[in-house]
Formats: C-alpha cells, sequence, structure tokens
C-alpha cells in the first residue's frame, strides 16, 4: 500500500493577522506545520509527503523541513489561487505508484497516527474517508432582513445537531477517484476535497476524528493548541 500526503500550507491567513506566516509561527518553539509533517512522517503507510506552499513562505518552509530532517518530504511545491488549485497542484506531483491520497491542512498541527491508520484503513475499503466530531453547538440558519433598515440578522431555522458533523483534515481517498473528482468539478467553489468526491455521486465515509483536532484560524487558537501538544 503506497500512501500519498499532501499538506497545505499555501493559504495567506488573512483572518490570523500576522507578519510572520501562518505555517511558520512557533507553538510551544516549534513551527505549526512541523507537527504534521512529524506525524505523517511516523506513519508506515505514508511513502511520501508533499508540502504545497507560496511564493512567500516556500523559501522558509524548505528550511525548516531540513532542519527537522524530513526525510519523507519529497517536493515543496507552489499552490495556486485557490485552495483548490493547490491540492490539484500536488495531485499532479504525487508518484505515479501511489494508491491513495491523504490529504491534510498545515493549519491543523494536533493529528495523531491512530487517526490517520483509522482514515487510511476506510478508504482502502470504501474509497473515500474523512475525519470530522458531531456538532456540539446548537446551530441556527440566519438571514440578514431585506426588511429592516438596520440590517438585522433574524433566525430562520434551528438545525437539528443529531446528524450535524464538523468536518477535519485529513481526508484520504483512493488516487483514481479523487483525480477523477478534481478533473470534473475542480473549479467549483468548494470548503473540502470530499465535496467534489460527493458531487461525482460518490458515497463519503466519515471517521470519528478529535475535538483536540483543531484548525488554527486566529492567535487565540494558538493557546489551545499549545495546551493540546503540551498535555500528550
Amino acid at each position: 500500500m503506497y500512501v500519498s500526503a499532501i499538506v497545505l500550507a499555501a493559504g495567506r491567513g488573512i483572518r490570523f493577522k500576522s507578519r510572520c506566516p501562518k505555517p511558520l509561527v512557533n507553538i510551544n518553539s516549534k513551527p505549526l506545520i512541523i507537527y504534521s509533517l512529524e506525524t505523517l512522517s511516523k506513519s508506515p503507510l505514508i511513502k511520501e509527503i508533499i508540502v504545497v506552499a507560496n511564493s512567500f513562505n516556500q523559501k522558509q518552509i524548505i528550511r525548516r523541513i531540513k532542519k527537522y530532517r524530513l526525510k519523507k518530504v519529497m517536493k515543496i511545491i507552489l499552490g495556486g489561487k485557490e485552495r483548490q488549485d493547490s491540492v490539484f497542484n500536488g495531485l499532479k506531483s504525487i508518484n505515479a505508484a501511489a494508491d491513495l491520497v491523504l490529504i491534510h491542512d498545515a493549519a491543523r498541527p494536533c493529528i495523531n497516527t491512530k487517526l490517520i491508520l483509522a482514515l487510511i484503513s476506510e478508504s482502502k475499503k470504501t474509497g473515500a474517508a474523512i475525519a470530522g466530531v458531531p456538532v456540539k453547538a446548537t446551530i441556527k440558519l440566519a438571514f440578514s432582513s431585506q426588511l429592516s433598515a438596520v440590517g438585522r440578522t433574524v433566525v430562520k431555522q434551528t438545525l437539528d445537531r443529531e446528524n450535524l458533523w464538523e468536518i477535519q483534515t485529513p481526508q484520504v481517498f483512493k488516487k483514481g477517484l479523487i483525480l477523477e473528482a478534481y478533473r470534473k468539478f475542480g473549479k467549483s467553489p468548494v470548503t473540502d476535497d470530499a465535496m467534489l468526491v460527493e458531487k461525482l455521486g460518490r458515497k463519503v465515509y466519515l471517521v470519528l476524528g478529535s475535538y483536540n483536532n483543531i484548525k488554527i484560524t486566529t492567535p487565540e487558537d494558538l493557546l489551545i493548541a499549545g495546551a493540546i501538544i503540551k498535555g500528550r
């Protein structure tokens, strides 16, 4: 079984509001991106890692990867304008021998090898497996009122959270399936890779992730991630 991993670090992190590129900001004295790269490198099933960077952080990421001697990182390539453009660039760079493709956001540093193994195992059986956790919060569907001069937002519906899941990465797919999805629907506006597979009419299977698998979006998230990592 040959698994190629694509780690996305090409986003500009506008909401993060930091002069330091988000993948390189330190958590407990180690760059954010290194945590997921080290965890992926520990999995014997993952044979190669492709890092997708941008023109502003590529050289710095290369230096950090060399410093931490991450030998499974085979390529550091440039991404595209949108997230799906970056993923497609990564897909075009994987080894031809790959059976499965794991796609992960560098902004999620708290993954573990147990989750990686579970996703690979499920994807091997079904073709598409993604990490997620049941929604805890009450979720309401709301719209801005067009009748109100002050533009108030009005609740339309409270959604039944029993069937709602918060989706995470990694996401793992059979290579042929994810390539077909990107070739047919890669320009569609989506928020994760599984949405493109869904557009093919194929089933996507959920694997229970972890509430600790947070995404670093704002500076406050660094404190939470730091505590999670320190508590391991």
